[in-house]
């Protein structure tokens, strides 16, 4: 495939923009090469500057679960923007999506909606603290959150693609109240609640890790982590900015029969638009302002556009009882594929699957946490990744990211993605 265009372009953003990017990963550091420039996308497939097809499989990071340009989400969008794009101002199409989103999620009565995930979760952490009276919070090793300073700190996915796990710009007085921990590893959470008695305020976690590649909680550790938090007047917080709607309709409290205190949502809340959204119980979203006194706001925070596409996404997956079944089989389909392509061409190798959640992993060790995660070998990555790209086939462009399954994927497509992966896999 060519890639003029968008060398050419990445050179003019360099000029203007740092890096030439304006998030971190999609530079390429971690794979080498020029990035792709996309001029659009329908379905389940992306289109360059250079008019190449690639079968995509981020899909924006996980929000277009039903894939790219969905006419509901487009014609929503178009139809409320020649209404106004921004007011500042209360709309009842707030009230509407608030209510959909409630009806569709466990063991939530009120939800707010901001801008984007790392919003939802420093303002879901602010809560927390606001709430318990508390200052330290617990994050997992390879747990993103957005970049918000207190995530930052072995935060996986961009920071540890970009070389940079703990970001320049942290105060040391910020580090010191977020303490860090194992994923999968219970213990080690218990040592640290035990060594900080009665100053957690909450303990903020991925139930399904998607910075680290796709890493699944092992048995009893989420349900460790509910009784621990239960015991101790911690707040427990899903990130769900990746599980939310798409591993189940009340995402992965209802898939593994966990509660939350508190569950971050981001884009699919938007159908792909800017919007993030955080949600809990009455009386802890009541210590909101202005009904209490923990502060958050947002000029944007509900804006028209993003509650049209939001509204026209959910009630697509409210109301496709299949949907769900369909991803997990489509995603099935592929594991058992890409299983049997690379077994048949010797390549070492791990794969983590959740749902419509993949990753490869480049180590036959299984890939529980942030280190077994690192011990992958990134040169065979590096190899895959350019391979499929030739290929036609978009994979994230870092070891360290969760592929997103759409259901706009046909079979066809599927097929097309194994058979490409069998041909690199001989490269390998």
């Amino acid at each position: 495939m060519l890639y003029q265009r968008s060398s050419q372009l990445f050179a003019e953003a360099e000029k203007v923009i740092p890096g030439g990017v304006n998030s971190p990963v999609r530079a390429f550091k971690s794979v080498g090469g020029t990035p792709i420039f996309v001029k659009q996308a329908k379905g389940a497939y992306l289109y360059d500057e250079d008019g190449n097809r690639l079968i995509d499989y981020i899909n924006s990071w996980g929000p277009m679960i039903l894939g790219h340009a969905y006419e509901p989400v487009v014609q929503a969008v178009t139809e409320k923007a020649k209404l106004g794009t921004s007011f500042g101002m209360p709309t009842e199409l707030e009230t509407q999506i608030a209510a959909l989103a409630v009806s569709m999620v466990p063991n939530i009565d009120k939800i707010r909606f901001v801008n984007s995930g790392t919003e939802a979760c420093m303002s879901a952490v602010r809560l927390a603290r606001g709430f318990t009276k508390r200052d330290k919070i617990i994050k997992f090793a390879g747990c993103y959150h957005g970049h918000s300073d207190s995530f930052l700190i072995q935060a996986g996915s961009g920071a540890m693609t970009f070389g940079t796990p703990n970001s320049p710009g942290v105060t040391a007085g910020t580090a010191k109240d977020t303490l860090l921990a194992k994923y999968n590893d219970l213990e080690n959470v218990r040592s640290l609640i035990e060594a900080n008695p009665n100053e957690i305020a909450a303990i903020i976690v991925e139930p399904v890790a998607g910075n680290m590649g796709c890493v699944p909680p092992i048995k009893g550790f989420l349900e460790g982590l509910r009784q621990l938090c239960s015991e101790n007047g911690i707040l427990l917080i899903f990130d769900e900015v990746m599980t939310g709607f798409r591993l189940a309709k009340g995402g992965a409290q209802e898939l593994l029969n966990i509660n939350a205190d508190i569950v971050c949502f981001g884009k699919v809340i938007g159908g792909g638009l800017p919007v993030g959204a955080f949600a809990a119980r009455e009386e802890i979203m009541n210590y909101l302002a202005p009904l209490g006194p923990v502060y958050q706001a947002g000029t944007l925070s509900g804006n028209p556009l993003a509650m049209a596409a939001g509204k026209a996404m959910l009630e697509s997956l409210n109301n496709d009882a299949a949907i769900f079944q369909r991803l997990e089989e489509k995603t099935a389909y592929l594991e058992a594929g890409i299983h049997r392509v690379l077994k048949a061409n010797n390549i070492v190798y791990t794969i983590n699957r959740v749902g419509s959640m993949i990753s490869v992993h480049f180590d036959e060790s299984p890939v529980v946490d942030f280190q077994t995660a690192a011990k992958g070998d990134n040169e065979t990555f590096k190899k895959f990744f350019h391979g499929l790209l030739k290929e036609g086939v978009y994979i994230a462009p870092s070891a360290y990211e969760t592929w997103f399954i759409t259901d706009a994927l046909s079979y066809e497509d599927l097929d097309f993605t194994i058979n490409a992966i069998d041909k690199v896999s001989k490269t390998l």
